[in-house]
């Protein structure tokens, strides 16, 4: 099963497709790297901006993909194929709901939560989707979990027959190694005959986590905003035998470490404000004091805490920005709308945070995981990658 799509040549005929799937959808082009020009769209009139904003014209494919957008939970596989066969060395889940690129997830092996008839409904999609189009050697897939009706449904979003980013990652949690199997499956060799078999690998008893490096700092044009399309230019890996430690070295090395103590800025969109509500509860249980644009102090003080109003609006001071560059803040919370307005009135606001190297959360899953689970600072494990495996 794939997400309701459909293909169009201009934005006519992209919103005939867009009213029949209904909003919020992705449009993208046919082929592009990295997500490239890959953007969600709420509306109608940002659809028409989304046309109007990209020339096609001159793609050898000048398709676009109108795919329905689902938010559920995303959950990622690389899998070695000998042509009959499937391995796949472990299931990964997106911290991030679908609609921010793979490449700039938080992801954690195993996959915590998802049951063992979803994991046969992974393993036998991948299975088949290898066998029917021939592949032999590495291969990545990436699903969308979608929990919101009574029975729990995989979507096939993405196939890459190739290695992805994720093999090093998935093969030192596992201990799999999945270059030399796919290299043997590619002169011949049957996994069967491997000792590590087919089907999904048993799970080791560790947690492993892949957060992204963004060099946002040093592209200036570049905001921060995370979507579709990738931005992180690099990874690390954090391993530990609890999640919460693997989580801490992660973050501590990807720069999303946030001080004991300080004010956090936020600014949340309208959209996002009941399911903020969760993370503005943490950041007050961890004892950090809350900075508001106005709309999201009023949510705050209705939940019973107290928010320092800061202006939004950048023609008026003191400001948004003037408390950033002031360095009144140790991290920023920013969502934005669809809108496009809304969208470049915050670019100078993550811009400024990114600048001064201040942790910038445009995602609030990612917020919860850095806020919800208390980032260690001292006597963190350290082992050698070979006692991991022994785990």
């Amino acid at each position: 099963p794939q997400p309701p799509a459909g293909t169009s040549l201009n934005f006519e005929e992209a919103k005939i497709i867009a009213d029949r799937i209904k909003y919020p959808v992705i449009v993208r082009p046919s082929f592009v790297l990295g997500g490239m020009a890959m953007n969600i769209i709420d509306n109608e009139n940002d659809l028409e901006s989304y046309f109007k904003e990209h020339d096609f014209s001159n793609l050898i494919n000048p398709e676009i993909l109108i795919d329905k957008y689902i938010e559920g939970i995303e959950l990622e596989i690389d899998a070695i194929s000998d042509g009959k066969d499937i391995l796949i060395p472990g299931i990964m889940l997106h911290l991030e709901k679908a609609g921010v690129h793979s490449g700039d997830s938080v992801a954690v092996y195993p996959a915590k939560g998802i049951t063992e008839q979803e994991k046969e409904v992974i393993l036998e999609y991948s299975k088949k989707i290898a066998q029917e189009i021939n592949i032999v050697g590495l291969m990545n897939i990436q699903f969308i979990l979608d929990r919101s009706g009574e029975d729990p449904k995989v979507y096939v979003i993405e196939v890459n027959p190739r290695s992805s980013r994720t093999v090093p990652f998935i093969s030192k949690a596992t201990g799999v190694p999945m270059i030399d199997l796919a290299v043997g499956c590619m002169q011949g060799e049957k996994l069967i005959d491997s000792k590590f078999g087919t089907g999904v690998y048993k799970e080791r008893n560790i947690t492993a986590v892949k957060a992204p490096v963004f060099s946002m700092s040093k592209l200036t044009d570049v905001d921060t905003f995370l979507g579709p399309e990738m931005k992180s230019t690099g990874e690390v890996m954090g391993m530990s035998d609890n999640y919460e430690e693997a989580l801490s070295k992660a973050f501590i090395s990807s720069g999303l470490y946030i001080p004991k103590k300080g004010s956090v800025l936020l600014s949340i969109a309208d959209k996002d404000k009941k399911v903020s509500e969760s993370l503005i509860k943490l950041i007050n249980e961890r004892g950090y004091k809350m900075v508001a644009t106005p709309g999201t102090a009023e949510l705050i003080n209705s939940l019973g805490f107290d928010a320092e109003i800061i202006e939004k609006r950048l023609d008026k001071n003191p400001n948004v920005l003037d408390m950033i560059k002031a360095a009144k803040v140790i991290a920023v919370v920013n969502t934005v709308t669809g809108d496009r307005k809304t969208l470049q009135d915050g670019f100078r606001i993550r811009r400024a945070a990114t600048e001064r190297k201040l942790p910038c959360f445009t995602s609030l899953d990612t917020a919860k995981a850095v806020f919800g689970d208390k980032v260690l600072e001292e006597n963190l494990s350290v082992k050698s990658l070979d006692e991991y495996l022994a785990f």
